[in-house]
C-alpha cells in the first residue's frame, strides 16, 4: 500500500501551504487537497486515500486529547529548560501516548472492517 504524508508549511507569502510526500514523489498546493492532486498526477495507479482527522473519538477521548496535550507543552518545556516533568507527569504521560497508540490500532481495526463490508 502506497502512502501520502500531507503536511503542513508556511506559505512563503504567509499563511500556510501544503507538501504532499510518497516515497520520491513530492507535490504542493495551497490545500491539502490541491498536494495530494499534485502527487496524483505523478502515478497512474489505482489510489485508496485515507483522511484521518486528529480530533476525539470513541477510541481516544476529548479530555485525554487535552490532557495530553497539557502534559507536551509541560514536557516541552521542562526539555528546553534542561530538567524533566515530576516522575508521576511523566507516568501519565507515558500512559497517555501508549493510549493514543492504542487508539491508532484500533482505528486502523475499525477501517479495514469497514473496507470489508
Amino acid at each position: 500500500m502506497t502512502t501520502v504524508s500531507i503536511v503542513p508549511i508556511s506559505a512563503e507569502e504567509g499563511g500556510t501551504a501544503y507538501r504532499a510526500l510518497s516515497g520520491r514523489r513530492r507535490g504542493a498546493g495551497k490545500t491539502p487537497g490541491e498536494a495530494l492532486d499534485a502527487i496524483l498526477e505523478q502515478d497512474e495507479s489505482a489510489t485508496l486515500v485515507v483522511i484521518q482527522r486528529n480530533g476525539p473519538d470513541r477510541f481516544f477521548t476529548a479530555d485525554q486529547r487535552r490532557r495530553l496535550e497539557d502534559l507536551m507543552v509541560r514536557w516541552r518545556a521542562a526539555r528546553d529548560a534542561g530538567s524533566t516533568l515530576a516522575p508521576h507527569e511523566q507516568e501519565e504521560l507515558e500512559g497517555l501516548v501508549e493510549a493514543e497508540l492504542r487508539a491508532a490500532g484500533h482505528r486502523a481495526a475499525a477501517l479495514a472492517d469497514e473496507l470489508e463490508k
